[in-house]
C-alpha cells in the first residue's frame, strides 16, 4: 500500500471517534478533549503546504492546461521511452484541479473545499471520478491504489452539497471549442484512459510466447472495452439536485465494477499460461512502480507509523491537510435548520441522514493492509472496494430520499443552494 494512501486513509481513523455518531444533528466535527485533541491541535497549527502549493503552480502553468483537456498526455508515453517516471500525484492534483475548477466560482478561485488530501478532485463539474478507467490500470497491473482509496466520504459529501450553482454545471455539458474554459463533460470522462493496459511493458517483462501473446492481446481488448463501459457511464446532462449527484456516482461506480468483471477472466487466462518465473516478473512490474514512487516521495518511514496506537500527527503535514478537509466537511446543520424550517420529523430524518453519511467514513477510512502480490489478487481487493463504496453510496441516498419525502419544494431549492453558497 502506497505511502499516500495510507496517510490518507489514517488521517481519516483518527478523527472518526468524535463524528462517527454526533449525539445531536447539530454536533460537528468536534475535535475536543482525549485523544482528539491532537486532531485539534492539527487543524488550528496547519504547517507547510508545499505540495499544494506544487499542485496550484502546476494548474496555472499552460504546459498542464492543454494535457487536462486531452484523453492523452504524450509526456507520459515520453518519460516512459526514457524509463523515467514522473510523480502521478502531483499530475493528477494539476490535472483534476484544472477541470474541477475551470467552472467554479468563474474560474478565480485556487482551490475548493471538496478536494481530496492530496490536492486533487474527485468531482469536476458533472463528472465523478476523472481517470477512472486510468486508476484501475495503477491499481491492478502496478499495484497502486493510491488514487482509488482517496474516493470515499468527501466525495459523497459533495454529491450532497454540491460546490456548483446550476449555470456552472450547464457549462460543463455545452459543446464548446477548442480553447473553451471549461472543458465538456465528455472531455473530461475521455480522460478515463491516459494509456490503458501497458501492453508491451508486460509484454517486456515476460518475453511471451505465441499462445501466451495472443491470451496478452485478448487481455488487452477486454481492457478497451472496460475502458468504454466506464466511458458509457459519462453523464449526458447535468444532474438536477443531490439525488441525481448520488445516482451519477452509483452508475459511474457500477460501470468500474463491470469494467473490472470484463478484464476478470482474460487476466487469470494470461496469468495461468505463465510459468513461474514469468509471473514473478509480472508481479515485478507492481514492485518497482512502488518503489520508484516512494523514491519520489521519500514518505514511506512516516506511512509505515501513521497507523499505530501512538501516531502523532501534529509533525505530519499531510495528516494535518486531512483535518482541514473534514473541518471543511462539517455538516451545515445549523444552516439547513435555520434556512428549511424542519419540523420534528424532518429533523429526525436529517439525523438519519447525517449519521448515514458519517459512517461511510468509518467504512472507507479502516487502516489497509499491505497489496496483494499478484494481479489478479489486487484485482479482487479493487472489486471488493468499489463494491463497499457503491454500498456506502446507496446508503447514502435511501437516507437522503427518506428526509426529502415530505419536503416542499421551496425546502428542497434551499437544500440545494446550501453548498454553492459556501463558495461564494
Amino acid at each position: 500500500m502506497s505511502g499516500r494512501m495510507r496517510l490518507a486513509l489514517a488521517g481519516a481513523a483518527l478523527v472518526i471517534g468524535a463524528v462517527l455518531l454526533p449525539d445531536k444533528a447539530e454536533a460537528q466535527f468536534g475535535l475536543r478533549g482525549g485523544p482528539l485533541g491532537v486532531a485539534r491541535f492539527a487543524v488550528g497549527h496547519m504547517m507547510g503546504m508545499s505540495r499544494l502549493r506544487h499542485s496550484r503552480m502546476a494548474v496555472r502553468g499552460s504546459r498542464y492546461r492543454s494535457a487536462a483537456l486531452r484523453s492523452r498526455d504524450p509526456r507520459q508515453d515520453s518519460r516512459a521511452e526514457r524509463g523515467q517516471l514522473s510523480n502521478p500525484y502531483v499530475m493528477r492534483a494539476a490535472l483534476t484541479a484544472q477541470a474541477a475548477l475551470a467552472g467554479w466560482q468563474g474560474g478565480r478561485k485556487s482551490q475548493g473545499w471538496w478536494r481530496h488530501p492530496d490536492g486533487s478532485y474527485g468531482w469536476a463539474g458533472p463528472v465523478f471520478w476523472p481517470f477512472a478507467h486510468d486508476d484501475l490500470t495503477n491499481a491492478i497491473i502496478l499495484g497502486d491504489a493510491t488514487s482509488l482509496s482517496l474516493y470515499g466520504y468527501g466525495d459523497i459529501y459533495a454529491a450532497l452539497f454540491t460546490p456548483y450553482a446550476a449555470k456552472e454545471l450547464a457549462a460543463y455539458t455545452r459543446s464548446q471549442g477548442r480553447r473553451a474554459r471549461v472543458p465538456s463533460a465528455e472531455t473530461l470522462c475521455e480522460a478515463s484512459d491516459t494509456g490503458g493496459l501497458p501492453v508491451e511493458r508486460i509484454a517486456g517483462a515476460v518475453q511471451p510466447n505465441e499462445l501466451q501473446r495472443a491470451a496478452l492481446d485478448e487481455l488487452a481488448s477486454a481492457w478497451m472495452a472496460a475502458a468504454e463501459a466506464i466511458g458509457d457511464a459519462c453523464p449526458a446532462q447535468v444532474p438536477a439536485d443531490a439525488a441525481a449527484r448520488l445516482g451519477l456516482m452509483r452508475e459511474r461506480i457500477e460501470a468500474m465494477i463491470k469494467a473490472v468483471e470484463t478484464v476478470e477472466a482474460p487476466l487469470s487466462k494470461f496469468v495461468d499460461l505463465l510459468n513461474d518465473e514469468q509471473k514473478a516478473k509480472l508481479n515485478a512490474l507492481a514492485n518497482e512502480r512502488r518503489a520508484a514512487l516512494a523514491a519520489l516521495q521519500r514518505k514511506d518511514s512516516q506511512a509505515a507509523a501513521a497507523c499505530k496506537p501512538d501516531y502523532d500527527p501534529r509533525y505530519d503535514v499531510n495528516a494535518q491537510r486531512q483535518y482541514e478537509q473534514l473541518v471543511q466537511q462539517q455538516w451545515p446543520a445549523a444552516d439547513i435548520a435555520a434556512t428549511l424550517h424542519l419540523d420534528e420529523v424532518a429533523r429526525a430524518r436529517l439525523e438519519v441522514l447525517q449519521g448515514t453519511a458519517l459512517r461511510t467514513m468509518q467504512k472507507l477510512s479502516a487502516c489497509p493492509t499491505e497489496p496483494a502480490a499478484t494481479a489478479q489478487a489486487r484485482l479482487a481487493a479493487v472489486k471488493a472496494r468499489l463494491q463497499t463504496l457503491r454500498e456506502a453510496v446507496n446508503g447514502v441516498a435511501d437516507a437522503l430520499d427518506d428526509f426529502q419525502a415530505d419536503l416542499s419544494d421551496e425546502q428542497k431549492a434551499a437544500f440545494e443552494a446550501i453548498g454553492p453558497k459556501r463558495g461564494a
